[in-house]
């Protein structure tokens, strides 16, 4: 299984008494969502399926890709590690699966992957984390195929 973690690009900051779900990106986040969208069109597989969270921030990173993807729930700005893993059905799924999420759970995705202690990783905004497992003798085996940042791209 694959599984690629895209935080969202740059967004406005939260205003006051403002709703964090509607905040949208900023002209540079447009930009980076643009850039790591040429990126990401040319290296992911055929038939990845595309998660998103349903924040405004998430979904305008992820439009820029031009695929086919779906909203849920579970990738809000407050997911939780273990819900996102069985979403994805880590790590048996067959195939490509990308997320398009938030900090801290991605960071924390990463962490629990590579036994790493809570809030030690911290995935930059815009940016790409693409793991790859195989299973021997029913256990996974995790391996960082790839980080790739807007700003490089």
């Amino acid at each position: 299984m694959d599984l690629i973690l895209w935080r969202h690009a740059e967004a406005i900051e939260l205003a006051e008494n403002g709703n964090d779900m509607d905040r949208h990106l900023t002209p540079k986040g447009e930009r980076q969502a643009a850039r790591m969208s040429v990126w990401l069109d040319r290296v992911l597989p055929q038939g990845t399926r595309i998660f998103c969270s349903p924040a405004v921030r998430c979904e305008q990173t992820v439009m820029a890709l031009g695929r086919r993807y779906k909203l849920r729930e579970e990738l809000s700005p407050n997911g939780q590690v273990q819900e996102v893993l069985e979403l994805v059905q880590w790590p048996m799924a067959k195939g490509a699966v990308m997320v398009v999420g938030h900090q801290p759970y991605l960071g924390h995705i990463v962490a629990k992957l590579f036994d790493m202690k809570v809030g030690e990783c911290s995935i930059k905004k815009a940016s790409v984390w693409w793991i790859k497992t195989k299973t021997r003798d029913d256990h996974a085996q995790s391996s960082l195929h790839a980080v790739q940042s807007a700003d490089l791209v």
